[in-house]
């Protein structure tokens, strides 16, 4: 019978960040291009002179391209250089638009109220900048009547002119007939 007393032994995950560049000792080509603020001698430079160097401003030097050649270096503060880039990814992840597609559901015989309802709710999401997802769903034998579906859709579009374009028009997939609306862009 196990041990009641069992406890988890929690590791510190090693940090990733620091993974993605190689520093100091761990550089293995024989020159490199080193670059930086408050350096004299920029340029391409033996693997030992540009450590020294590193080593003499009390800083470290951090391989910043492998793949160009020689390899470029960058003599900074390691721990300041991991904090920009943190920085930086963090506000591309801030540019970044999530696209949001809400969907909306018909029948082939949706009637006018229905319809003006889920019309309004159409506008609210394009106005929210998210895009909209329509679709008629054909149950059973109503499949035959896909071309009314397809006006469905039409005139679904055809009202939300003025809010969004087609950016897929009308197409049949299985028992689903969809389409999907952009909203334009707004003039400032």
């Amino acid at each position: 019978m196990a041990d009641q007393n069992f406890q988890r032994r929690f590791f510190r995950k090693p940090d990733d960040e620091r993974l993605k560049y190689k520093i100091n000792l761990q550089i293995r080509a024989k020159f490199v291009r080193v670059v930086g603020e408050n350096i004299d001698t920029q340029g391409i430079l033996s693997i030992q002179e540009a450590l020294r160097m590193a080593e003499d401003l009390g800083l470290d030097l951090v391989e910043i391209s492998p793949t160009a050649d020689p390899p470029v270096c960058k003599i900074v503060d390691l721990q300041k250089f991991l904090y920009q880039q943190k920085k930086k990814l963090k506000e591309q992840k801030a540019k970044t638009v999530k696209v949001v597609i809400k969907e909306i559901r018909f029948g082939p015989n949706t009637d006018e109220h229905d319809f003006n309802f889920k019309l309004k709710h159409a506008i609210k999401f394009i106005e929210e900048g998210a895009k909209v997802k329509a679709f008629v769903f054909f149950k059973g034998r109503s499949i035959m009547y896909n071309e009314q579906g397809k006006k469905l859709l039409e005139k679904f579009a055809a009202d939300l002119e003025d809010y969004a374009k087609i950016e897929q028009y009308p197409r049949l997939e299985g028992k689903r007939m969809f389409m999907i609306l952009t909203p334009k862009p707004k003039n400032k």
